[in-house]
């Protein structure tokens, strides 16, 4: 479906954004690939990288609709992964988060109808799901503007959804990448916030590919949130430096003892499919097909039960010390 098609990603030049335009390039013959960020040397190092007939460059920030219409005109489909999202930093500097995080998720909905794009899918965090700390707030609101988005549409053609996911391994900023540059140091100790601490964990190309099929599955207004391990963090410790001790230094400013993707709140909306769930809207759309337990892949799921909460802590599927050692390996970090 992206075949001869125009594409825009919002904060392109991450990691996420990197793992895409590869995953793009290899697969399909995108007409145009747009990235839209803010950091010209980010895009200078990335054009040394990707510098395809097709690829597209914009300086640009999410604050700024002006810029994002001019930026979207004549573009099929639009993935938003331009955020704030370090949770300490957005605790810190909470306005600055609220004006990319949410304001910057209206500007991408107006421009995208503005230029009656196709389909718009917004990434999310498990963060959003019953938030603690500034960050998940945000990205909640930003979810919901999303999800509201398909209301807003009418008239236009534009739908859109949201996939939610858990830790990228070894993403930028994350504890992988964090724990490796320790080692390199030389430190002694590996600092753990908390002895039970855990998280949901996911490959950046798991998650791109995550991305791309629900492109294809998506009616308008979904949460999809894939099936994917948890790990221990003393766990992921043990597996990147077996031979170092760990430091129990305290839970940081905003940060969950264990991430949630499916909220026991919403179990009246969850639906669980082969290998994800779907949180299906918790306002009707002004159209005939209200009907999520049916994909345009035509994948069937059925109602999670009554109190059904997707944890990290609870999760059904750990990864042992072994199995994160392979996990990080296919990863590449």
């Amino acid at each position: 479906m992206f075949n001869n098609k125009s594409i825009l990603i919002t904060g392109g030049t991450g990691s996420f954004g990197k793992k895409y335009v590869r995953t793009i390039l290899d697969r399909y013959q995108p007409k145009r690939l747009i990235i839209f960020s803010r950091d010209e040397l980010k895009q200078f190092e990335m054009q040394q990288e990707f510098n395809q007939p097709c690829m597209r460059y914009f300086i640009g920030d999410v604050r700024d609709g002006e810029r994002l219409i001019q930026a979207t005109r004549g573009v099929d489909f639009i993935i938003h992964a331009a955020a704030l999202k370090q949770v300490p930093a957005a605790e810190y500097n909470p306005m600055e988060c609220i004006k990319t995080n949410i304001h910057g998720a209206e500007n991408v909905i107006l421009a995208a109808l503005t230029n009656e794009v196709d389909k718009v899918v917004a990434l999310s965090t498990d963060k959003a799901a019953n938030p603690i700390n500034l960050y998940g707030a945000t990205k909640l609101a930003s979810d919901k503007l999303f999800v509201a988005a398909n209301n807003m549409s009418g008239g236009h053609r534009t739908t859109f959804s949201v996939t939610r996911y858990g830790n990228v391994v070894g993403s930028r900023g994350s504890v992988v990448p964090f724990f490796k540059k320790l080692i390199v140091d030389g430190a002694d100790h590996l600092p753990i916030t908390h002895a039970e601490m855990t998280r949901f964990w996911i490959t950046l190309q798991q998650g791109v590919d995550f991305v791309l099929k629900n492109f294809q599955r998506m009616k308008g207004g979904e949460i999809f949130v894939p099936k994917i391990p948890s790990i221990r963090i003393v766990d992921l410790a043990e597996a990147i430096a077996p031979a170092l001790p760990h430091k129990i230094v305290g839970i940081r400013p905003g940060e969950k003892l264990h991430e949630i993707m499916c909220p026991a709140d919403d179990s009246h909306l969850t639906i669980e499919f082969n290998d994800h769930y779907v949180l299906s809207p918790t306002i009707t759309f002004n159209r005939s097909d209200n009907d999520f337990t049916t994909n345009l892949l035509n994948e069937s799921g059925r109602p999670v039960s009554r109190g059904f909460e997707y944890n990290s802590g609870t999760n059904k599927h750990f990864l042992n010390i072994d199995e994160i050692v392979a996990f990080n390996r296919i990863a590449g970090v």
